[in-house]
């Protein structure tokens, strides 16, 4: 769901003749979902966007994913995942490491300092949450500025690049779907508006101001796409840049939604999770937690009470300020917990009296709440502080 955008060249009507200055014709593609029943875009293309002249294997970053057995709460360090220097050679597609996943849904981190390949995701729709840095994303749509506290949302199949700038590393946090990524229904009108209630509204969202035209012969893409083994790539090579369109119309495109432009929903008593919802997947949801003015109640508490996960496995991306039901546990900037489905999990010892009387929390986190179990990838294993699950207790196993 994005509302209509009109960028660059197009016809008058769609599926009719758009030439060139010399009077060839453009290559019109249609980019849609759901088998022409859903969201759409028209491309207008100077090349063709099927020609290739070469496909070869694609190797991807480690996929490989362990079962969170025994089934405890975890914390991962992911600013551990890139020490020192190693930041300034990453970049944000082929430096990726994967953290956790399971059949919906893929998280990942990077710390990036290098320009990445050019890249699509052919399984399904990418969010990027970046923590930290600035820096760019080209397009076959065109350019998008990206900074702090952007989400980037970039449809299945779009290809692109990311290209960090300045001095700092460009911190990402990517979540892949299997699916797409849209915001709540309940957001929408049944034609596609946001509605009054939404914590934001289209003059949130940011998409590309116009065409972006690049030169090359022989140029590569990497494409992520299901194989009979799951997730595996391949490389493409074009003869002419992809980076070719001189206009495009339609509701399907990548933006930038800024997590400051999110308004907090509140109330006399601790609101449930789903009034922080920002996006969501098949079977995955996306929410935000952001600085706020929190419980007005005279009795109030203002922080979590215990909950058990029934259906879903939350995971918490901690990416600023100071989250006062975390406190104690060694989780800080950078942190992710996994709290799975068959635990009960809530704030840590002495945190419901410190937070009596609070009238603001400064805190901003991602939450990614999955309806399957999640799994540990490379990145996670390598990242976990093994404390984590006794933090309530104040003492470690028994063994």
């Amino acid at each position: 769901m994005a509302y209509y955008r009109s960028v660059g060249s197009v016809p008058p009507k769609r599926h009719t003749q758009h030439r060139t200055p010399e009077g060839t014709l453009y290559s019109e593609e249609l980019m849609g979902e759901e088998g022409f029943s859903s969201d759409s875009s028209l491309l207008y293309h100077r090349g063709v966007p099927s020609a290739i002249v070469d496909a070869t294997a694609w190797e991807l970053p480690d996929q490989t994913r362990t079962e969170n057995r025994p089934l405890k709460p975890r914390h991962l360090k992911l600013h551990t995942l890139f020490p020192g220097q190693d930041w300034k050679s990453a970049d944000v597609v082929t430096g990726r490491r994967l953290v956790l996943g399971n059949g919906d849904v893929r998280i990942s981190y990077v710390a990036a300092g290098a320009p990445s390949p050019l890249y699509r995701n052919a399984i399904g729709d990418e969010c990027g949450y970046v923590e930290s840095g600035e820096g760019k994303v080209e397009t076959v749509f065109g350019a998008l500025s990206v900074r702090a506290g952007d989400y980037v949302l970039l449809p299945r199949a779009t290809t692109h690049r990311w290209i960090p700038a300045g001095a700092e590393p460009l911190r990402v946090y990517v979540i892949e779907a299997n699916s797409h990524i849209a915001p709540p229904k309940r957001y929408l009108s049944r034609y596609g508006q946001l509605l009054e209630h939404a914590p934001y509204c289209e003059r949130d969202l940011h998409g590309p101001a116009a065409p972006l035209l690049a030169e090359g012969t022989d140029v590569e893409v990497l494409v992520k796409h299901r194989g009979a083994r799951g997730v595996t790539g391949t490389r493409y090579v074009y003869p002419t840049h992809p980076f070719d369109v001189v206009g495009w119309d339609g509701h399907l495109y990548p933006y930038t939604f800024n997590v400051s432009d999110f308004e907090p929903i509140t109330g006399r008593v601790h609101q449930p999770p789903p009034v922080h919802q920002v996006f969501e997947g098949d079977n995955f949801v996306i929410c935000n937690f952001v600085p706020r003015k929190v419980d007005y109640h005279p009795l109030a508490v203002p922080v979590p009470y215990y909950h058990s996960n029934v259906d879903s496995d939350e995971v918490m991306f901690y990416c600023g300020g100071n989250y006062e039901a975390r406190k104690g546990s060694g989780i800080g900037q950078g942190s992710i917990s996994l709290h799975p489905g068959g635990h009960s999990h809530g704030p840590q010892p002495g945190a419901v009296e410190r937070s009596l009387g609070a009238e603001f929390f400064d805190e901003l986190a991602v939450m990614v709440d999955t309806f399957r179990p999640l799994e540990l990838g490379e990145g996670g294993s390598a990242s976990e502080d093994p404390g984590y699950a006794w933090t309530w207790a104040g003492r470690g196993p028994l063994s």
